[in-house]
């Protein structure tokens, strides 16, 4: 019996086991599923030569903010020398997915990363450098969940930047996707 308790609380504190909110709480299941998810695919329209003008999607860590205490606003560690970033000097639209099936939850339930059940969302916007106030919070954001980036070359020159959000889509249940207003997203409580 001690040890099922002891397993238990393992389980529970460590976050292996979570339930998602109800479908019918978009705005909820939106910002569960951004502070569940430590990395995305963003997708911006490309400035390669090969395939100018076309979406390019790559990914990249990204954080809300540290465990438990998330904003809704996706920050990322970005260097001028990564290909999408040299996209977005150019256009600095871009359209992020996050994914439940990136964490164990989807598995444990039998879902394909495909099903809607496997909650995924889609946030479009602009991808702009972080400063002032917002960086120090956007650095704590990004290495208490990805500490190694702390070590990463210097001469890389890393930046922090953020997702100013537009548009927000939720699949996560049968039936098609939802809409959320960037309103909606950041006043509902996760």
């Amino acid at each position: 019996m001690e040890f099922k308790l002891v397993l238990f609380l393992v389980v529970v504190l460590t976050g292996l086991v979570f339930c998602i909110p109800p479908h019918d709480q978009v705005a909820k299941v939106a910002r569960f599923v951004v502070h569940k998810c430590d990395w995305g695919s963003l997708a911006t329209i490309s400035t390669q030569p090969e395939v100018k003008g076309q979406p390019f999607a790559n990914v990249f860590s990204v954080s809300d903010g540290p465990v438990e205490k998330g904003t809704g606003v996706p920050y990322f560690y970005l260097t001028a020398m990564e290909v999408s970033v040299k996209d977005l000097q150019i256009n600095p639209v871009a359209s992020l997915t996050v994914s439940l099936a990136e964490t164990n939850y989807c598995k444990k339930k039998g879902y394909d990363p495909e099903n809607p059940l496997c909650a995924h969302i889609i946030l479009s916007g602009t991808v702009t450098k972080v400063n002032g106030t917002e960086l120090d919070f956007a650095k704590g954001a990004l290495f208490t969940r990805h500490s190694e980036m702390e070590s990463w070359p210097k001469d890389h020159n890393w930046f922090f930047a953020k997702l100013n959000i537009t548009n927000i889509w939720v699949l996560d249940y049968f039936g098609g996707i939802k809409t959320v207003s960037p309103e909606e997203y950041f006043n509902v409580k996760p």
